[in-house]
């Protein structure tokens, strides 16, 4: 396994898990203790895990991961988000795409569609859209943020409101019923905010993870989304509250890899 698998691997477990010693992080990966120390060095220089009691653990749900580090968290799910979210683009439609890594996963996920127009403040969705065959692709520009590489500020939000899209893929830091979706960001939830304006179509898409937490910034309350796509994933109680507020859910099964997107219930 070359170092960056073994990193990327040593994430995963991490978040899996929530805390593993090095030992056993050392004994999963068949390397020896110092290799794991050195990797954990790396990783929590990248800000992506937090080095504790000899062993580590990913950085608690206060603190932002950077992008690199989120895009390896639940995969799968955010893969059958995607695929349920592609079935409701048409050809000839403009697409907005906030930041993320689950936005990120819908342009990694990305079919062929005739005529596509993509809006994004999203450099790393921008560059794999790209990579997909898309060409027509409008990148918003603005003051890039990191951790979650983004583009936001008064130049980014001034080239988002003259554009005009059918829909927007959002994504979030957190969702609760009452408080609706937030980010950590006062800049990127007023970019969001932005984008959900000039959109026909406000989807947000996000996993299990998500649910329960509030950020400092609030992007939107539930009721101003026209659609939620979430996974299956131990979340079926908070579902079904928002189902009961009216809230249309779309569930992406990721056992069947979520091809067709059902209601829960049905």
């Amino acid at each position: 396994m070359q170092r960056r698998q073994r990193q990327e691997a040593v994430v995963q477990l991490l978040a899996a898990h929530g805390y593993l010693s090095i030992k056993e992080l050392a004994d999963r990966l068949g390397v020896s203790d110092m290799t794991i120390r050195r990797d954990m060095r790396a990783l929590e220089e990248r800000r992506m895990v937090e080095v504790v009691h000899g062993g580590g653990q990913i950085r608690s749900a206060g603190q932002e991961l950077a992008f690199s580090a989120k895009r390896l968290l639940h995969q799968s799910e955010k893969a059958a988000i995607a695929k349920v979210a592609w079935s409701l683009v048409e050809p000839g439609m403009v697409v907005g795409f906030s930041a993320g890594t689950t936005t990120w996963m819908l342009a990694r996920e990305c079919p062929v569609i005739q005529g596509l127009t993509v809006v994004t403040n999203s450099t790393n969705v921008a560059l794999v859209l790209s990579q997909q065959g898309a060409s027509d692709i409008l990148l918003s520009g603005g003051n890039f943020r990191t951790p979650s590489d983004a583009l936001v500020g008064p130049l980014a939000e001034q080239a988002i409101r003259q554009l005009k899209m059918d829909i927007l893929f959002l994504g979030v830091h957190g969702i609760v019923g009452d408080a609706g979706i937030s980010t950590p960001n006062l800049l990127e939830a007023s970019i969001d905010r932005v984008l959900m304006e000039r959109a026909d179509r406000v989807v947000c898409v996000f996993d299990h993870s998500k649910w329960g937490i509030e950020a400092l910034a609030r992007i939107a309350t539930v009721d101003e989304l026209n659609l939620l796509i979430t996974d299956d994933g131990d979340s079926l109680q908070e579902i079904q509250r928002l189902q009961e507020t009216g809230a249309e859910v779309l569930v992406a099964h990721t056992d069947v890899t979520a091809s067709v997107p059902t209601r829960e219930g049905e």
